[in-house]
């Protein structure tokens, strides 16, 4: 598997490479990859059948001059702040094998994903045990650090997913509703009693990954065409951001 680290300075950009990836790798131009980026600066950012008024403190935002963005999967809406870190696996569709279909695929990528992390962070603490709930969630206990979602082509999929490792958490409080869809383990929780902090180095999650997925070949030639241009006229346009 190829690796990509490809933090870029806008977040219309970073939210473009994925879907970029996909793209490029679907029209076979390229292969399986595992890619990192860690955001910049605060920004929300709606699953795809999301709608903004419902999940998001939209007055907030306008007031903190935090930007409202959409992605190409589905899940929750998520804020993304300094401090995390964002994964993309972007893997080849078999027929018969885990990534056959949704479910099989959410299975295969979070149980690895999962035994990978836990064995970092039980390195610091051996009494964490890190769990999967929901569907996508990775938990510390019963507070969750990581939502996951994926996107499927004939070819390719996209299964992509953010982890809070050190961030300031009082603003996913400030900057979003409550979720219309909650998992059942969350029992109504409020954001501030449901989420927290991994509270590792990213550069010690990125590894963890990177040896779990075996991708220890770089990337070297991304798109970065597709990248600019779903960037533009895509991810910074109003009317996909706040599409209903």
């Amino acid at each position: 598997m190829l690796r990509l680290e490809l933090s870029l300075p806008a977040p219309a950009e970073n939210l473009a490479a994925d879907e970029a990836l996909l793209d490029w790798c679907e029209a076979g131009h390229g292969d399986e990859t595992l890619m990192f980026w860690e955001p910049r600066q605060v920004f929300v950012v709606v699953g795809y059948a999301n709608q903004v008024a419902t999940e998001v403190n939209v007055a907030a935002c306008e007031a903190s001059g935090v930007p409202i963005f959409r992605r190409s999967s589905g899940g929750g809406t998520v804020v993304q702040l300094p401090g995390g870190l964002n994964y993309s696996l972007v893997l080849r569709i078999t027929e018969t094998g885990p990534t056959r279909n949704i479910s099989s695929t959410n299975h295969f990528v979070m149980e690895r994903n999962r035994d990978a992390i836990e064995s970092e962070v039980r390195g610091q603490r051996s009494e964490v045990r890190i769990s999967v709930r929901g569907h996508t969630d990775l938990c510390l206990g019963s507070l969750k650090f990581a939502g996951n979602s994926q996107r499927r082509r004939k070819k390719f999929l996209l299964f992509h997913g953010t982890l809070l490792l050190n961030c300031d958490l009082k603003l996913i409080s400030a900057l979003l509703l409550l979720p219309s869809k909650q998992p059942d383990y969350r029992a109504g929780r409020p954001h501030r009693e449901f989420v927290t902090n991994l509270n590792l180095p990213a550069e010690k999650v990125k590894a963890a990954l990177v040896k779990a997925w075996l991708a220890h070949e770089e990337l070297k030639n991304p798109p970065r065409g597709g990248i600019a241009k779903l960037a533009r006229e895509k991810y910074s346009a109003r009317a996909w951001n706040y599409k209903s």
